[in-house]
Parts: structure tokens; C-alpha cells; sequence
């Protein structure tokens, strides 16, 4: 059934209970705009149509007094960095814009001009000469990522991305002057073996203060000269000097410097699988072990957790379109994280009104409901030590090895198949992130490629995980093409961790919309608009047709086929299931449902 379209409708911006999280605050009349909706009348669905639709119309009156929303306390705002912690100070743009450049891979990394160079360190050197005040100051996180950077090109990269000629000169003018107000541990990082400045340095004869600083140090050593750790080594590191003191901003006993030198050297460096796995698998035993959802079938989504700041992000209402016909889903992530600083599922639900703090077993009775069948875990409430780095990674400007791994959680398990979906976008990840999904035991686990929203060429999709409506640019020629999908499935009911060779069918299938009948469509804009996003999901879920409604369809049936779901091994039957969702109203309901029953659980 078609949702009619009706101009004049519009549902007025929800969000979340005040005083939950951190940030909140009443908002502004003039950050306010109503989303433009179609008609949200539809079969099955309890929400009465009305000229505006106010949280009143979403959710009965009764619930809304039971749990205590009240209209005036809403916050409300449209833009996705509106949701970074105010708490948070702010990095020196100045070298944060070096760091994007020197703190990355060995092929990647672009070498400072001399003028660059020496406007960096001299802005290294006012700052820790205490001359900077405030957004101007350069945190010690940034200048150990800086200096990481700087130390790991000259000890380990090929000549191409090592030093230039400008950065020799600016390093020779300014070092004489830095290692005399520098902090001991910055200057370590930046020449930890006195090999590298050619003078006497503190950096040989560094140890740090207390165990796990010098745990850290002995580690650091090694990624500061291009070598890998140990499985047991990063996890002891990482369970050692996290989480950090969220209200001191810093690890107790722990250098910010030495903690993002060593997260953006790991990343540098090319992280072993061991070293991805310890980074995965080392705060499961957080909060004691996850719950066990009572369902036949749960995908867990492995979106990056930066967010979308361009493109319409989809999975959440994919997430309520496959939950329609059995396939549990459950999300992940954190209401803003950096680099990116973009649309997040938790900003899209808290905006909506639905409750955003959920803990795993809370999530667990919400998968099992038959109103609903999905749900949203904040990083927040199930890995609170990695969720206190979020400051920390907005001064380290470059995505550290987390960005890979925390894609690969499992927050709640399952008592029937689990399958496991994330995107990656640099070649070379796709294998890893499957060995992380078959170490954890996934039934099915596929990966698919995106692309980045700054890609030079195309300047097309996201690094986020869902699959496109829009034709490949014939000017992209290396490299996987987008939409290309790898995964295995399990043949039986065991576990990923059982499966030999034989019971386990590995798969890799490039993605072409055309081939399905669907329209080659750009993918629709939000331009970090949170409403505009959910606009366009609610609509499409409403049963308006288009690029939104397209994507959307496409995610889930080309999600259930690949993964091996019932009902599912024709991908048109697939397509048309999920089609079906949407427009009986069943999808929409479901969705609605969540926001209401989320304060219940």
C-alpha cells in the first residue's frame, strides 16, 4: 500500500528525555525545523493522521506521562555536530590539519612543505611555551600523535613518505628549542632512541611513572620503530591504562601523548591480524558476559561509528524492514565520534524520542518482542572504556585501529544463527574484518565496499556499509568496485569458531542494482541533517517511492540473500519481501513501535 503524499504534513523533530547523556540541553526555537512527511497513515500502524504530528501523535498519551517525556524539555537540534560533547576542548586546527596529512599509512602520508613545517612546529613550540589559550592551545594528545607520526616516516617508511626536505630544515630550526620546553614524554616520542635528531635527547633513558606507563612506553618503543605486538601485549596495554578519567580528560598515571602515539602508530604501522584481534575481543568481559536473545535468526550491524555527513544512512530503517519477517537485527554504536563527526543511528533514535541508553539485556527483550524485533546499543552503556577514548580520538585526527575493530561486537548473542554486516572502504580490510567475524562465531558474516564521501573521482557514497542504487563512475578503474560483497556462510548450525573448510562456503559478488530493475539513482543528500535524515527514512517506510524507498529495499534483500536467510535464496523473492514490509505499514509500525517501547523495557 502507498503512503499518499501530503504536503501540508508535517511531524514535528523528536528526541530524548532531558537530562540523559551528556550535552543536553533545551533548544533553540531557531534550530527547530519541522520534517516534511508524507501522510504516515497506513495499515497496521497506531498513528493517527494529523496536520502536524507532535510526540503526542507518535506515542499514546498514556505512555508519554508514564515515562515522563515532556514536549518542553525536548532537545532538538537538526545538524549532526550538534551532538559532539561541549565538554570536549577542542584540537589546534593548525596541526590537526598536519596530522591528517603525516599521521597515516606508508603510501598514503604526504610530506609537509618547508612553510607547512615551519608553521607547525612553531605553533608547537608557543603552545608549549604556554603563549596559546584555548581552541589555539596544541593538547598533548596531538602533539603525540604528530610526533608519532613524524618518528614512525623517518624509521620505517620508504623514502617516498619519509621526511622532506622542507620538514629536515623546519626539524633542525626548531628541535634546539622544543626539547627545552617540551614535556620528557613528547620528546620521547619524537626521538625515542636519540637516533633521530642527532643530539642528546631524553628519549633512550625514558621510563615513565608507575606500571602501566611503563608498560605502555616498552610498547610504544616498538611501534615507534615500525614493529608489531603480541596479542596478550595489546591487551594488556588497552586493559591497563583504560578508561580514561572522562572527567579529568586523561588515563590516571597515563601520558594523553603516549596513549595517542601509540593508537595512531599501530594504525601507521598496519595493524597483524593478532593485533586487530586483541583490539576486538578486549573489553567482552566488561559487564560479564552478553545476554542471549531467545530468536531464530539475529544480524548484528558493523557500521562505522563516525557516522554519515553527507549521504542518506539507511541501516536503521533497513533494521526495521527485515525485523517485519523474523530477521532480528541489532546496531551499534555512539551518538558522535570523530573524525567525521556525522549522522549516527543513536543521534537519528534520541531525536526521534526513543530511549538511547539501553544496556545489552535490555536490548535483548527488545529483539524479542514480536512488536518490534530490533535494537540499539550505545557504546556508551556496553563497552564503557572504549566509549571514554572519544575525546582523546577527536585530538589523534586519524582513525586508530578501533575504528576497525569496534564494527565487530557481538553485544548480545543468540540462541538460533547469527550473521554479522560492515562496510570497509581501504582494500585490504576485507579479509581481516572476516577473520574477526569467523573468530567470533558468526554463523554468515559478508563485508561490503564503499566508498568514501571525499573520494577524488566519484565524491559518491560513504564509508558506511550499505550498498547503492547508483551506477559505478566509469572513471573509477582500480581497485574493487563498489558494492562488491565477500563473505562466507556456515552450510550447518554451528558456529563460525566450529566450521571446518567443508561446512563453511566462503562468496564474493559485486552488487549491480540495474540488474534487479532497480532506477540508477544518486543516493539522497542530508548534508549532516539529522531530520533531513530521518525525512527521507520515514518516508520511504511510509511507502514513497524513490531513491530513499530504493536503498532501502535493496539493503535488505540483497542482506537477507547473501547471509543465507530463509526465504530468501531468490534475491527477487528477497527484494520483494522487503518491499512487502514497507508497504503494509508493518515496517513504519515497527519502528514507531521502538520509540515506545524502548522507555518500557
Amino acid at each position: 500500500m502507498r503512503v499518499p503524499l501530503n504536503p501540508e504534513t508535517v511531524i514535528s523533530p523528536i528526541s530524548s528525555i532531558a537530562g540523559q547523556g551528556n550535552g543536553i540541553r533545551n533548544p533553540n526555537p531557531d534550530q527547530i525545523s519541522l520534517l516534511q512527511f508524507t501522510n504516515v497513515k497506513a495499515r497496521n500502524c497506531s498513528v493517527k493522521t494529523t496536520r502536524k504530528l507532535s510526540v503526542r501523535s507518535v506515542l499514546d498519551s498514556a505512555t508519554i506521562d508514564q515515562i515522563g517525556i515532556h514536549e518542553s524539555h525536548i532537545r532538538n537540534p537538526s545538524t549532526s555536530s550538534s551532538y559532539r560533547n561541549p565538554n570536549f576542548p577542542k584540537p589546534n586546527q593548525t596541526v590537526l590539519d598536519a596530522q591528517a596529512r603525516v599521521c597515516t599509512g606508508p603510501t598514503q602520508t604526504r610530506p609537509l612543505s618547508e612553510d607547512q613545517a615551519f608553521k607547525v612546529l612553531d605553533t608547537i613550540l608557543r603552545s608549549a611555551k604556554g603563549e596559546l589559550k584555548g581552541e589555539e592551545q596544541v593538547s598533548k594528545a596531538q602533539m603525540g600523535a604528530f610526533f608519532a607520526g613524524m618518528t614512525i616516516r623517518a624509521n620505517a617508511f620508504p623514502e617516498k613518505t619519509q621526511w622532506s626536505e622542507g620538514e629536515r630544515r623546519a626539524m633542525s630550526t626548531f628541535w634546539p628549542l622544543l626539547v627545552q620546553v617540551l614535556p620528557p614524554d613528547v620528546i620521547f616520542i619524537a626521538d625515542p632512541e636519540g637516533s633521530i635528531m642527532g643530539a642528546a635527547t631524553v628519549g633512550p633513558h625514558f621510563v615513565g611513572n608507575g606500571n602501566a606507563e611503563m608498560r605502555l612506553i616498552g610498547a610504544l618503543r616498538e611501534v615507534l620503530a615500525g614493529a608489531h605486538l603480541g596479542y596478550e601485549e595489546v591487551q594488556g596495554v588497552l586493559k591497563e591504562v583504560l578508561p580514561l578519567n572522562l572527567e579529568n580528560k586523561h588515563s590516571e598515571g597515563i601520558s594523553d601523548s603516549l596513549l595517542s602515539a601509540f593508537l595512531i602508530g599501530q594504525r601507521m604501522n598496519g595493524e597483524t591480524d593478532r593485533e586487530l584481534r586483541a583490539y576486538c575481543l578486549a573489553f567482552d568481559d566488561e559487564l560479564g558476559p552478553p545476554p542471549v536473545a531467545d530468536v531464530r535468526s539475529l544480524t548484528h550491524y558493523g557500521e562505522p561509528y563516525d557516522g554519515n555527513t553527507r549521504y542518506f544512512r539507511s541501516t536503521l530503517f533497513v533494521a526495521a524492514v527485515r525485523s517485519c519477517y523474523g530477521e532480528s537485527c541489532l546496531l551499534h554504536g555512539v551518538e558522535w565520534m570523530p573524525p567525521k563527526g556525522g549522522i549516527t543511528e543513536e543521534q537519528m533514535l534520541k531525536f526521534m524520542g526513543a530511549n538511547t541508553h539501553l544496556i545489552p539485556l535490555q536490548a535483548k527483550k527488545l529483539l524479542e518482542d514480536g512488536e518490534v524485533g530490533f535494537a540499539y546499543v550505545s557504546q556508551r552503556e556496553a563497552h564503557p572504556s572504549l566509549y571514554s577514548l572519544i575525546g582523546l580520538r577527536e585530538h589523534i585526527k586519524k582513525r586508530p585501529p578501533l575504528a576497525t575493530t569496534e564494527k565487530v561486537q557481538q553485544l548480545v548473542r543468540a540462541r538460533g544463527k547469527e550473521a554479522i554486516v560492515a562496510g570497509f572502504y581501504h582494500e585490504g580490510y576485507e579479509e581481516p574484518l572476516l577473520m574477526l567475524m569467523k573468530r567470533r562465531g558468526f554463523h554468515s558474516g559478508l563485508v561490503v565496499k564503499v566508498e568514501l564521501e571525499t573520494h577524488p573521482v566519484t565524491d559518491g557514497e560513504e564509508g558506511a556499509l550499505s550498498m547503492t542504487t547508483r551506477l559505478r563512475s566509469a572513471q573509477t578503474t582500480k581497485g574493487l568496485p563498489v558494492n562488491y560483497c565477500s563473505g562466507f556462510r556456515s552450510k550447518r548450525l554451528i558456529s563460525a569458531i566450529e566450521a571446518d573448510g567443508v561446512s563453511r562456503e566462503s562468496f564474493s559478488f559485486e552488487v549491480n542494482a540495474k540488474d534487479y530493475a532497480f532506477e540508477p539513482t544518486d543516493t539522497p543528500r542530508t548534508d549532516g541533517s539529522v531530520s533531513r535524515n530521518i525525512e527521507l527514512g520515514l518516508a520511504a517506510l511510509g511507502g514513497e517511492k524513490g531513491p530513499a524507498y530504493d536503498r532501502i529495499v535493496l539493503n535488505a534483500g540483497m542482506i537477507d540473500h547473501l547471509l543465507g536467510c530463509d526465504g530468501a535464496e531468490n534475491i527477487s523473492a528477497a527484494l520483494d519481501r522487503a518491499r512487502e514490509a514497507i508497504d503494509s505499514g508493518e515496517a513504519l509500525k515497527r519502528l514507531l513501535n521502538y520509540i515506545k517501547i524502548s522507555h518500557k523495557v
